[in-house]
């Protein structure tokens, strides 16, 4: 029977018959396995005991893997000194690590992603990787799943414009603006979009938009590659769109 971890949004296991209750330092050690897969043992103490001595470490680790052995299905299997996530465990960080490469790998001459990509749905209503947790190993995996996340969504936008799927296109661009509203390159995204249906009134009003939100924060203009895209507007003096 096949168990699912899940770390996005909150920390949960799920069983065959529902939610399974799982203790603080065993949740620690399941999350640490279901994003690096496999560890030994050492390394696995000294990451989520740091502030112990070594040998309070491997005792807190050894205690934690005695009451994961004692529930039905074992969440944990040790090989010789490496630990992994059982087989029959499934984590959604997975899911979204596969979909968002399958987006921003090669496409084919049609734009389109391989065939048997996983879906994509998924990215566009993904929370944040265990919200209130501060270990620094949990920070490092946030920003690169952050980062991965955003790149994926700025492709399936331009996938879906290339198909002509503007409304799921726009929801695309937008959560992407959402996640990190000074990302250029996740507007440039969104103005194409406005601009593949002919809302080019749309488009200049999302532009002015970023480009106050980015004078305001960081004292920068949109660079030359936001700007360009507007091929029958010039920009005056002050920096607005008009038209020739």
């Amino acid at each position: 029977m096949t168990s699912r971890l899940r770390l996005f949004d909150a920390f949960r296991l799920e069983g065959a018959n529902g939610n399974v209750t799982v203790p603080a330092n065993e949740q620690r050690l399941l999350a640490y396995l279901g994003l690096h897969k496999h560890a030994t043992r050492s390394v696995v103490a000294g990451t989520l005991w740091p502030d112990v001595t070594e040998e309070h470490a491997h005792g807190s680790l050894r205690t934690a893997l005695w009451r994961l052995r004692r529930a039905r299905q074992p969440a944990v299997r040790a090989d010789g000194d490496t630990l992994h996530l059982s087989q029959g465990v499934s984590v959604d960080v997975d899911d979204l690590t596969r979909a968002a490469l399958c987006l921003t790998g090669p496409a084919d001459d049609t734009g389109e992603a391989p065939a048997g990509a996983p879906p994509a749905l998924g990215l566009l209503a993904g929370g944040d990787l265990l919200p209130g947790w501060d270990e620094e190993w949990i920070g490092f995996e946030r920003e690169r799943l952050r980062q991965l996340r955003l790149h994926a969504l700025e492709s399936l936008s331009a996938r879906l414009v290339r198909r002509g799927c503007y409304a799921h296109a726009l929801e695309a661009a937008l959560r992407c603006v959402a996640i990190e509203p000074l990302r250029e390159s996740a507007h440039c995204a969104l103005v194409a979009v406005h601009l593949a249906e002919h809302n080019v009134v749309e488009a200049i009003r999302h532009y002015e938009s970023f480009r106050r939100l980015l004078r305001e924060e960081l004292g920068l203009e949109p660079s030359a590659r936001l700007t360009g895209m507007f091929p029958h507007r010039v920009r005056d003096a002050g920096g607005e769109l008009t038209r020739r």
